[in-house]
């Protein structure tokens, strides 16, 4: 390997995340080059801080391209991240770079690096590109050490994986591959409409599958526009948004709310959120859709209050009321309209799928997705256990919550993300048991990962000091993944995203895995049972 090893750093396309996300950037470069230099290699930035803009990321597809272009095509190349990032950002340059690639974030939940890195691992597995991974709190531990150690020696890291299984290795109890099979059957036979208003959120490249993958299982993209979703809105009554307020309200959901519309969650905002659902809810209906996602962050964001607010309504079976505006009929009763928030095309696919096992098996349907956040090990009962922040930025359905509508809460989005406000849907996850599953592409296939996982209840402080070390406005889930490590997990995942959803216990819950497993399975997506406490 050549001594000079080069150092890039991937930031948002938003301005006012980059300038607020530098300081914390800078740190950890800084950690990660003395760490570089200790093992006695040259390192240096491959582009340089600008002090007109305030920071020193790479915060464009087209400023990628340039950086790249003064780039030894043949160096050791290091992807430094601290925050969320935009993988197009840097994904045309990796793609095409020969000399070995090591994506390095530290364990913090600040501005969420393990999530951006997480996605550009996930992007760069889509694209074909081989490269290497770690993660640190502090970048002096002997596994980041030793890791970058033979990473400098011309090794590649590979991860702990032993907790995979193949489900070509299982046996699936007969009760659940007959109710998988008839689902796959069914959407093969008689297809599902992907709603989606607007594709590639956020730079997640990972999270667009493409459509020669989907209409093999029965599944066709309806391709939407944020814009006809905002036109729409403007065609609610306002006595309409009103009432969705009214029945939140009446249903003991809180906004904390305030005058200022540039900082606090005001009354407007709340009302063009309930506007947006309508409006969602009417689209869906229109063309037919049976999962929709919505963008929302490029475009929208300059337009209108966020879409959380939306998304974890629609996620709910009890929500509040849509009719048809000619006839009076009421949309989807009885019946969430499934969500994929961010557009994330992989979760749009699995809630499908999970939204149709879950309601064939009697279980409660709700499911989300969440970004894979931070996490940190708690002790309590004289037992150490590894508890993840699992936490989606903005909402979850009020039914996976303490307390349900009693136990939401309505924040504003913080201003340097969402500048024209909005609500989230906040609260703490219940205790119970989950099965969790990530859809993704690798090696042109469509391939998932499914296992399962308790959430826990902690006390109130901790939980408070887990928000404060992330974001306390967004909906938080305190799990214990079964019979996997911090680090295979991080090693393993594919996504920057988990889908979630309760079973009613520990056995319903391993029938639900089982019965996923084989509805996958049979729509011939490549499946790995991730974990312990499966009941496979």
């Amino acid at each position: 390997m050549p001594d000079k090893v080069i150092l890039v750093a991937s930031g948002d396309l938003r301005p006012s995340a980059n300038l607020t996300c530098w300081e914390a950037q800078k740190r950890v470069e800084e950690c990660v080059m003395a760490a570089i230099r200790r093992e006695g290699r040259e390192v240096e930035r491959g582009h340089p801080y600008d002090p007109v803009k305030g920071h020193g990321f790479i915060d464009s597809q087209k400023y990628g391209i340039e950086v790249f272009r003064r780039i030894p095509p043949e160096a050791p190349l290091v992807v430094v991240e601290a925050v969320w990032q935009y993988s197009q950002h840097v994904l045309p340059g990796l793609i095409t770079h020969r000399g070995p690639i090591l994506t390095v974030a530290n364990w913090n939940g600040q501005y969420p690096g393990l999530v951006g890195l997480l996605n550009l691992n996930a992007s760069l597995t889509k694209a074909g590109v081989k490269y290497s991974s770690l993660w640190s709190a502090d970048f002096s531990d002997e596994f980041f050490l030793s890791g970058l150690r033979r990473w400098l020696n011309g090794e590649t890291i590979v991860h702990d994986a032993s907790h995979v299984r193949s489900l070509r290795d299982v046996k699936l109890p007969e009760q659940a591959a007959k109710i998988g099979g008839e689902v796959a059957s069914n959407l093969i036979k008689n297809k599902a409409i992907m709603g989606i208003f607007d594709e590639g959120c956020m730079g997640m490249y990972n999270a667009i599958i493409p459509d020669e993958l989907l209409h093999p299982i029965g599944v066709f993209k309806e391709r939407l526009s944020q814009s006809a979703l905002f036109a729409a809105m403007q065609r609610v009554p306002d006595d309409e948004a009103r009432a969705v307020r009214q029945w939140l309200d009446a249903k003991g959901m809180r906004f904390l709310t305030g005058p200022n519309p540039e900082t606090d969650l005001t009354d407007d905002q709340i009302l063009e959120q309930c506007k947006m659902y309508i409006a969602a809810v009417r689209i869906a209906d229109e063309f037919g859709c049976d999962v929709i996602g919505i963008q929302y962050q490029q475009g929208l964001k300059d337009l209108a209050p966020a879409s959380d607010l939306v998304e974890g309504l629609l996620n709910n079976t009890d929500r509040p009321p849509v009719k048809d505006p000619k006839t009076g009929r009421v949309l989807f009763e009885g019946e969430p309209v499934p969500h994929f928030n961010e557009v994330d095309e992989c979760a749009g696919l699995d809630a499908l799928v999970t939204n149709r096992i879950w309601r064939k098996l009697g279980f409660d349907p709700e499911t989300t997705l969440h970004d894979v956040r931070y996490g940190e090990p708690y002790r309590w009962n004289g037992k150490e256990e590894f508890v993840w922040v699992f936490e989606i930025s903005g909402a979850v359905p009020p039914q996976h919550l303490i307390g349900g509508y009693r136990g939401a809460v309505s924040h504003r989005q913080p201003p340097m993300f969402f500048p024209k406000g909005g609500g989230t849907l906040n609260g703490v996850s219940k205790p119970g048991e989950i099965v969790w599953s990530r859809i993704f592409v690798e090696e042109g296939r469509l391939k998932a990962d499914l296992g399962r996982a308790k959430v826990v209840e902690l006390p109130t402080e901790e939980t408070q000091r887990r928000w404060n070390a992330t974001n306390p406005e967004w909906p938080i889930m305190h799990a214990v993944t079964y019979g996997i490590t911090r680090d295979q997990f991080m090693g393993r995942h594919k996504s920057n995203h988990i889908q979630v959803a309760y079973g009613p216990d520990a056995q319903g819950a391993n029938l639900a895995l089982a019965a996923k497993a084989a509805a996958f399975r049979d729509l011939g997506i490549e499946v790995s049972i991730c974990g312990t406490e499966t009941g496979l």
